[in-house]
């Protein structure tokens, strides 16, 4: 049995659009992650003599705030996607709800 309710918010051309747009900016995000996760392991790999070049005048070296960048870059897309995700697609979820109950 399929249910109605279903089959008319599948169809619905704002829910192709949704599904859409979501799936291009997620797959964006992933690639950005991607890029810049196996940049810095290419890096570890490849060229370490570049993060072993110490900073100012201690003994941490440039290896130590590009991991930081990392860390902070996959929270902060994290966060561009929750935002996008709260505003927009919640709000086009709700239309198409609202569209296919009627």
């Amino acid at each position: 049995m399929t249910d109605p309710v279903a089959t008319r918010i599948q169809s619905h051309p704002r829910y192709l659009e949704l599904r859409q747009e979501r799936n291009r900016f997620g797959w964006t995000l992933t690639a950005l992650m991607l890029f810049v996760y196996y940049g810095y392991i290419a890096l570890i790999a490849f060229n370490k003599p570049f993060l072993a070049q110490p900073i100012g005048g201690g003994v941490t070296t440039l290896g130590i705030p590009l991991g930081l960048f990392v860390i902070l870059f996959t929270i902060v897309i994290t966060g561009i996607y929750v935002r996008r995700a709260n505003s927009r697609y919640d709000a086009l979820t709700q239309d198409i709800l609202r569209d296919a109950q009627k």
